[in-house]
């Protein structure tokens, strides 16, 4: 995506349409559109070809454009983990990944980075009825391995409002609940994790779409994108128009819910009823 939208960046600036972009590299006008927005994969030559036609001499410039195309070609670790993904997801863990800022809004069940194991396994098996057991324990080995950078160095900004139908919808016995709960309440202390949790009191809110996450990346090139999780497939929206009313919704559930300290007490509340 940070390539692409560089090109694109250069293109412009050039005053060069996509259809000249593609004549020049033996494509179409459609490949360009797919590589600016990073949905495909960069060949060196395609690259290097489009650079001249865009009139970047500058060895350094170049160089640097080069490098970030081999990089975009790398496999990400969670390849690792296909064969037991739907085809949509791998693309939302690399985004994820790169995140600097994650905003979401979860209904049905706790965020997968905020799962505990236990709860983690009890979603799963439910999601994937039928699979075998390894096959399930790779999935929850996925989704802990994604926790890891929440808790590093590096670890983005999460802001998350869960509605309070998803703790008190039980995955796993009651110590799997308990233990969810807990976790919540601890891991809501971190500086970067703000955890908000939307009552059944205020009835009807903005979320009344469903579950959707906000990703935001450091890079000024990068626009927001939104992810919305369907049966048979995922949504990935970048336009302005669309991350914007994605960003108002989660505003205003955010202003709708109550604080994060007012929410860890909700959730102690939930945790002595469990």
């Amino acid at each position: 995506m940070l390539l692409g939208s560089q090109l694109r960046r250069l293109r412009e600036a050039r005053g060069i349409t996509r259809e000249a972009a593609g004549y020049s590299i033996r494509a179409s006008e459609s490949k360009i559109s797919r590589m600016e927005l990073g949905r495909v994969s960069f060949k060196t030559r395609d690259v290097e070809d489009l650079l001249t036609l865009y009139g970047i001499t500058d060895e350094q410039e170049r160089a640097s454009l080069l490098s970030l195309a081999r990089e975009a070609n790398v496999a990400g670790w969670w390849h690792s983990y296909s064969d037991v993904l739907p085809s949509w997801f791998p693309t939302y863990v690399g985004l994820e990944g790169a995140a600097s800022l994650i905003r979401a809004y979860e209904v049905q069940f706790v965020h997968g980075l905020l799962q505990t194991e236990a709860y983690a396994r009890a979603v799963v098996r439910r999601g994937m009825n039928g699979a075998s057991a390894a096959d399930v324990e790779k999935r929850v080995a996925l989704r802990l391995e994604r926790q890891k950078y929440l808790v590093s160095e590096n670890a983005p900004e999460f802001h998350i409002v869960l509605d309070e139908a998803a703790l008190r919808r039980p995955y796993g016995d009651r110590e799997v609940m308990r233990g969810q709960l807990q976790h919540l309440i601890d891991i809501s202390q971190r500086p970067n994790v703000r955890l908000q949790v939307m009552p059944f009191s205020l009835g009807g809110h903005s979320g009344e779409s469903g579950a959707f996450t906000i990703l935001s990346f450091p890079e000024s090139d990068l626009s927001d994108v939104v992810y919305l999780e369907q049966l048979t497939s995922a949504l990935y929206l970048d336009k302005h128009e669309d991350v914007a009313q994605y960003e108002a919704a989660l505003k205003e559930l955010q202003q709708d819910s109550p604080g994060p300290d007012e929410s860890r007490d909700l959730l102690r509340g939930l945790l002595q009823l469990s």
